[in-house]
Parts: structure tokens; C-alpha cells; sequence
């Protein structure tokens, strides 16, 4: 349960960091919480107060619903081992989790994980989130592309820029009251992006969580889940120990 103070802390940063304030945030660490550190997460949301997570590497690959203040693993789907897990997002009680290099999208029933159908794209699948109406995809480069949940038919493109430089290697996407969130691989923060014109509003830095020092090179940080019952704000990264509950600070501009 989580208490009414969590929740006006919440509404707070959330309201501070859509006003004309800073666009460089630093965090605070609210709560932490264990994490399956053989977990290569590539996706990470939160449905109806449950936590899911999507995750990755050949003969490795899941979906799972995970108990959020535990890190216990509770339902699961391991994926063949030919295909390579990426982003996933739930849209009307259904989770779709995206392949890498297959070109393959694949939608299962939310309550048991039957495979209800698949889809095909073009090109890599990396982070994958959706705005109640439209799925919006990521492949590692610097466009976002828009898909209609019913059909995965192209609906847009979004080129995404800071100022005049393009920020590719978006990977995992969270919606977040009308902004996309962005991990960029090897990046140490997240980049807050405006749907309607690809503009970055801001970044947020989350250098030193977990230290470079204690984890693998590729243990980047990768997941970010929004609450939108509490306003909570969750991060973690592949294979890393530990999900952290954040809360946002202003940082130096």
C-alpha cells in the first residue's frame, strides 16, 4: 500500500517538472527493493498496481510478472530460445513484448500469458510503450515510430532531437502524463520527450545508482515504471540487484 504522503511527494515533483522549471533533474532515492540480478531487463511497467517485466538474451528471454517489494518472480513465459526479448507495455489487458532482430511482436492474454497473436515489423524492436491510444516503438535509433495497437500498421514517425542534435540509441519507453521517457543505451540518465514535436523537454540524471565499478559493462541502466495510481517512479537496469523508487530533484542547468 503505499501512503498519502508518498502520494502528494509524487504529485509534487511531477507537477514541478512539467512548469517552466529546470530541465536538468538529479534524483533522490526514495525505496529500494530487490531485483532478480540474472534479470537482463529490457522492459519494465506497472498495470493495475503489478509490476511486469520483459527480459532479454538468447535462450534467456521472459515475460514475468514480478512482486514489486519482494522481487519475487510470480508468473512467467520463457520465450524460444531463437528469439532475443525486448521492450514490452500492457494495452487493454494484453502485453505486448517486442524481438530484437526477428521482427516479430509478440501479444499475450495478461491473466495467463497465452500467446494470443503476433505481429510482424521492420527493422530492430528495442522500447516499447503506448499513450492510451497508439503504441509508440523505439529501435535504437533516433525516430520513434507510432503503431496502431489493432494492427502494428505505422501510423508515424518522430524524429527526436536536443536542440539540433539527434539522440539515438533510445531504448526503453515509458509514457508518463503526457511525456515519453527515454533510457539511451550506455547512457546514465533518461531523456524526457515531447510526443507532439520529437523535442527533448529535459534529461534526468541518474549517474552513480548503481556504480560502473560494481556491475558488468553491459549492465546498463534499462526499465523505468510509472505508477500512475500513486505517482510512483521506478528504475532499475540489466541484471542489476536492486529496483529503485525515485523521486525527482532539480539539478544544476
Amino acid at each position: 500500500m503505499v501512503s498519502a504522503a508518498a502520494i502528494v511527494v509524487g504529485l509534487l515533483w511531477f507537477q514541478e517538472i512539467s512548469s517552466s522549471g529546470p530541465t536538468e533533474w538529479g534524483v533522490n532515492v526514495v525505496a529500494s527493493y530487490p531485483h532478480d540480478p540474472s534479470a537482463y531487463t529490457q522492459g519494465l511497467t506497472i498495470y493495475n498496481g503489478e509490476m511486469y517485466e520483459g527480459t532479454g538474451q538468447y535462450g534467456r528471454s521472459t515475460i514475468r510478472q514480478v512482486e514489486l517489494s519482494t522481487g519475487v518472480v510470480g508468473r512467467q513465459k520463457a520465450l524460444r530460445p531463437e528469439y532475443f526479448g525486448e521492450g514490452i507495455t500492457v494495452f487493454n489487458n494484453e502485453l505486448y513484448q517486442l524481438t530484437w532482430t526477428s521482427g516479430l511482436v509478440f501479444v499475450y492474454d495478461l491473466e495467463t500469458f497465452t500467446l494470443l497473436r503476433t505481429y510482424q515489423i521492420d527493422g530492430e524492436g528495442w522500447g516499447l510503450t503506448h499513450d492510451g491510444e497508439r503504441l509508440i516503438l523505439s529501435d535504437g535509433s533516433s525516430e520513434l515510430t507510432f503503431v496502431d495497437p489493432g494492427n502494428f500498421e505505422v501510423i508515424s514517425r518522430l524524429p527526436v532531437r536536443d536542440a539540433d542534435q539527434p539522440i539515438d540509441q533510445l531504448n526503453e519507453l515509458e509514457y508518463i502524463r503526457g511525456e515519453i521517457w527515454a533510457n539511451v543505451w550506455f547512457e546514465e540518465r533518461i531523456a524526457r520527450i515531447s510526443p507532439d514535436t520529437g523535442e527533448v523537454l529535459g534529461w534526468i540524471d541518474l549517474t552513480g545508482l548503481y556504480p560502473r565499478a560494481q556491475r558488468g559493462y553491459e549492465d546498463v541502466l534499462n526499465g523505468i515504471a510509472f505508477d500512475p495510481e500513486s505517482d510512483g517512479l521506478f528504475v532499475t537496469g540489466k541484471n542489476w540487484p536492486r529496483l529503485y523508487e525515485i523521486e525527482l530533484v532539480p539539478g544544476s542547468e
